[in-house]
This record gives C-alpha cells, structure tokens and sequence, in this order.
C-alpha cells in the first residue's frame, strides 16, 4: 500500500515515513499542499496524511480541492491540538479522520488501518481492457491466467490501469516511482515496460502498453 505524506515538518516527516517503511507501507513525502495535488495527479496512491499547517497551500484547501476534483482517497489529517475548528471544518470537508499531534505511532498505524479497510474491501482492483490488478495482492490477471507482480511492476501497471490511453513519459516514472530524475537511470523504465509486455502477451490482454517517442508509453485498449 502507497501512501502519500504531506508534513512540512521535516524531522517529523522522516520519522513518520520511517515508521511507515517498517510497517510495509511505500512512502513519498511532500511538504506542502500544491505537492499533494501534483503527486495525487499520478493515481498510485491509497491514502493521505495530511498536515493542516503547511506553505503554499493549507491541508484544508488542499483537501477541498481533492474532493472537489471527484477524487474520494482516504486522507487522515494531522492537526494541532488547539485547533478545535480545523478538526471540525476537516472533517466536514471529507476527511475520514484526524489525529491530535503529538500522537502514538501506534495510533497512527490502527487509524491509516481503519480509513482504508473500507475502500479496500469495496474496490481491490483496477480494470482496463480483459485485464485485471488486484490492489491487495499485486496480482495481474486476464481470463487466460495471472502474475504475481514486483512491486515496482504493480505501481507502473497501476498507473497504466489508471490512465487508460494517456501517455506517461519514462521521467515521470522515475520521479515517481523510483523518485529519482537520473538521465542515466531512465533505462530501468525501459527494463521494466519490458517485463509488463511479457507477461500480457503471456495473459493474451486485449490492450498494450505502446511507446511514443520522443514522449513516453501509454496504455491502449483495443476496440
């Protein structure tokens, strides 16, 4: 499970991510809300912890314009304790809960747990042509079978999955994924566009993953 962090506090940040990575989560951290809505563009994540206080943009009007945007992911906010009427405008906004800083790791872990347990149970896999990627397992299907994925391989194939016809340049992969910009790295896309097409030619998938050059890959559905 992905998980976007937004906390301008950088120590708490890379606490909070630590204690996240040890407990099998996969983390980006961001510092303020113009980068939540940036990241969140990607598709790949399932919740949000989201920092009332931040620069450029607050937690709330960052969170406003997810939901206004249509998009429903999970998002637990983190708030001071003084801040009796952020808690309350948060949550009326569409947060699905909040946590008082200081908190207990271990209430951060039993709270991110419950706001997606739900969404989990509700929708576990993303579809795209005869294909099929189960959320919780990292398992590609068709009729004609299924693969285990990496990890790396099920956060490429869900974004394809999630942005059906729309192409993502090999940079944005590495940004995101690998989160790096290296022009030296950017062959590990390649590589790995290369294990995704094996294994749909091996599911016969009724789409493919097609390169357009100078610009990056897309997803395509046939008709």
């Amino acid at each position: 499970m992905r998980i976007l962090l937004a906390e301008d506090d950088t120590s708490l940040a890379r606490a909070v991510a630590t204690i996240l990575k040890k407990n099998n989560y996969s983390v980006d951290a961001v510092g303020d809300g113009e980068a939540v809505l940036e990241y969140l563009e990607a598709k790949i994540y399932d919740a949000v912890i989201l920092d009332i206080m931040m620069p450029k943009m607050d937690g709330i009007t960052a969170l406003k314009k997810i939901r206004q945007s249509g998009n429903m992911i999970p998002v637990l906010l983190l708030t001071a304790k003084t801040e009796i009427e952020d808690k309350v405008e948060g949550l009326d906004t569409g947060a699905n809960d909040y946590l008082t800083k200081p908190f207990d790791t271990r209430e951060l872990l039993a709270r991110l747990r419950v706001i997606t347990r739900t969404v989990t149970q509700q929708d576990s896999s993303v579809h795209a042509g005869n294909l099929k990627l189960d959320t919780n397992t990292c398992i590609l299907s068709s009729p004609k079978g299924s693969y285990q994925l990496s990890n790396k391989e099920y956060q490429m194939m869900k974004m394809f999955m999630s942005n059906v016809n729309q192409v993502i340049s090999a940079e944005h992969f590495m940004e995101k994924i690998w989160e790096s910009d290296s022009d030296s790295e950017l062959n590990t896309v390649w590589t790995y566009i290369s294990y995704l097409r094996r294994k749909m030619e091996a599911l016969e998938a009724d789409c493919k993953i097609a390169t357009r050059r100078n610009l990056g890959y897309c997803l395509e559905v046939n008709q």
